[in-house]
């Protein structure tokens, strides 16, 4: 055996050592930091994008509000690819199929490129009539969002091969590498923000099209350490860039996975987009109060979901080595961390809604709508653990339909109905509680399926 080779083999035991020996609470805790930190400077430098924004004009706001969206759109389809790719790499690993987890290491980098071209042609088609549903052409919003949105859209390859690259490694118990290319964009997005937002330093100001130009410079240079970490570094995955030819097979057993999931996460977009179609009607300044919302809530959903990418291939490596006991204890610890965390930010927004709202230089009206809208829809914080929990155990274990079913539930049969239906019973502020009473809808499924996967699959390895 070549030195190289003793030295693969090496690597792959100690993975496997990791994966299938190191306790679970500890192994757990040391895969999911560095996603929660990569996570939460993600979701820090999203806030300082928008607080930079606001100080340009409440309108500026909302025209960033508007285009939300379509960012968690791109995101939905990266990281919902991300996500069947990982699992999918996960299992294969743990089942000591080295040469199936190489070839959807391999896939995953062509599924990114596609997933752009894609972004690509709705920047440049769809951006006008999509703006122009929220804004009239000529006025300062639609100029505003028109202009971020084709900006975010053309510039989205970046982010899509930086989460390809991401998921990969986390898929092998790689959690170092990815935190680093998350932290390198974070970094430059808001050193350049107040730069190009501002016309700092002699650059030009560029207003609301400077935020889009820093948040795409941010993803191209997380790309580039990504792309660098995969180059020269030593990976339990190979991933071939020439001379390779796409399985069909292979792009299948990925999407079984991550289709659900993206369409899970579009849920969550479109969702979005309907609640402002309703919520302008009424006031833009409600829309506007939604955007923050969602940007603030990353702090507290971001981290849980960083636990989410610590906890996906530890369980989805013992499924794939039938290790049951490991498996259900890492649900468990999973479960208790975000409890913790859904509470810590239940009491924030609370006990500080105004605060959190003058961040954004908020108006008085502004003010009388997000109060009581943060403090409404914070209560949606204690179900949603559990069901972030079981969706991950649900596409760990290769059953992406129950996620994207539970999606379905809260956010399109449950917000919406519920949402168009309070405000015009109540107004505005009594339909912020469409997102607590979804989310309850959505716990009482995920609980009745977990049972169901439990009996069925779990309870016989």
């Amino acid at each position: 055996m070549t030195e190289e080779k003793t030295k693969e083999t090496e690597t792959e035991i100690t993975a496997e050592n990791k994966m299938g020996t190191m306790p679970v609470r500890k192994l757990l805790v040391s895969m999911a930091w560095p996603a929660v930190l990569s996570m939460t400077i993600s979701a820090l430098y999203n806030v300082v994008d928008s607080i930079f924004v606001a100080q340009l004009s409440e309108d500026a706001l909302t025209a960033v509000s508007i285009v939300n969206p379509i960012q968690m759109l791109i995101i939905a389809l990266s990281v919902g690819s991300g996500v069947g790719i990982n699992s999918l790499i996960a299992r294969r690993l743990g089942a000591g199929r080295q040469q199936e987890a190489n070839q959807a290491a391999s896939t995953g980098i062509r599924i990114g490129i596609i997933n752009y071209l894609i972004f690509f042609i709705v920047g440049l088609l769809v951006t006008a009539p999509f703006v122009g549903s929220y804004a009239e052409k000529g006025t300062y919003i639609f100029d505003a969002a028109r202009s971020y949105m084709m900006i975010v859209c053309i510039g989205s390859l970046f982010l899509n091969i930086q989460v390809v690259i991401e998921k990969i490694l986390q898929s092998t118990g790689n959690m170092i590498a990815p935190m680093i290319c998350s932290l390198t964009g974070a970094v430059v997005n808001i050193v350049l923000d107040p730069i190009l937002i501002f016309g700092f330093l002699g650059m030009p100001e560029l207003g609301v099209a400077g935020a889009a130009i820093a948040t795409v410079s941010g993803q191209m240079c997380g790309m580039i350490v990504g792309v660098i970490i995969m180059i020269r570094g030593e990976h339990l995955v190979n991933v071939k860039l020439r001379g390779f030819k796409l399985n069909w097979n292979i792009v299948l057993d990925i999407y079984k996975v991550g289709l659900p999931s993206i369409i899970m996460q579009s849920i969550g977009s479109l969702m979005l987009i309907l609640y402002n179609m309703i919520l302008v009607a009424y006031s833009t300044t409600a829309v506007a109060v939604l955007g923050i919302y969602f940007k603030i809530q990353s702090f507290v959903f971001m981290p849980v979901f960083g636990l989410n990418q610590g906890a996906m291939p530890i369980m989805g490596y013992n499924y794939g080595a039938r290790d049951k006991k490991r498996l259900m204890d890492t649900y468990k610890e999973g479960l208790k961390i975000a409890l913790i965390v859904m509470g810590l930010g239940l009491l924030l927004f609370q006990l500080l809604p105004g605060g959190l709202l003058k961040m954004f230089d908020a108006s008085p009206e502004m003010l009388r709508i997000g109060v009581p809208a943060l403090r409404i829809i914070s209560l949606c914080f204690l179900p949603a653990a559990f069901g972030i929990i079981s969706s991950t155990m649900f596409q760990a274990t290769g059953h992406g339909m129950l996620s994207l079913f539970a999606s379905l539930l809260r956010q399109l049969l449950g917000i919406l109905p519920l949402a168009y239906i309070l405000i015009r019973v109540g107004g505005v502020t009594l339909s912020w509680a469409s997102f607590p009473l979804a989310e309850i809808i959505g716990l009482t499924y995920s609980a009745v399926m977990m049972r169901w996967l439990y009996k069925k699959e779990i309870s016989k390895l």
